[in-house]
């Protein structure tokens, strides 16, 4: 009797710790950011830093968060939206505010559109969604300081190399 109760006991041991499965902790990784670099108009190969750059989303109130706010910078990764096949930000050169708390620097917008592809990482890490198809133009008006923008990498799925090239 002794003997089956033990072997029972090893068997229900086994059973249950089979059934565990390893911790959901997702280190594989996340939807990629926009990298954007700034490059020089009359000197296409140089990188040219934008003054006091600000950078806020169309219909938000408050600048990305992956920017560093009314810093000099001639790259920037920003993210797009997983949800709308649309994403538009403004971006100020030599941000400034009057004393009124009004913007003074040169306000340029830019749109992106591009088609989501969502991939299943793991049950931890659930869905990432990478971008395609990435397009982008500035919105036109008097005193645009974004002078060209060029696609270097139209699918993204890492935010390790350079997606988009800004002329000013």
């Amino acid at each position: 009797m002794r003997r089956f109760q033990i072997g029972l006991l090893i068997f229900l041991g086994i059973m249950f710790s089979s059934s565990c499965e390893k911790d959901d902790i997702c280190v594989e990784g996340d939807t990629p950011l926009l990298v954007i670099e700034f490059y020089d108009i009359s000197d296409t190969a140089t990188l040219k830093e934008v003054p006091n750059i600000r950078v806020v989303g169309v219909g938000q109130t408050i600048t990305v968060n992956t920017v560093t706010d009314r810093s000099n910078l001639s790259t920037i990764s920003i993210p797009l939206k997983t949800d709308e096949d649309a994403t538009s930000f403004i971006l100020i050169s030599n941000s400034a505010a009057n004393d009124d708390g009004a913007e003074t620097g040169n306000v340029d917008t830019i749109n992106f559109t591009y088609s989501r592809i969502e991939d299943f990482l793991s049950r931890g890490c659930g869905f990432v969604v990478n971008y395609d198809e990435l397009e982008a133009n500035a919105t036109q008006d008097s005193d645009n300081w974004i002078q060209d923008i060029e696609i270097t990498q139209s699918l993204v799925t890492n935010s390790d190399s350079t997606h988009v090239k800004i002329f000013h």
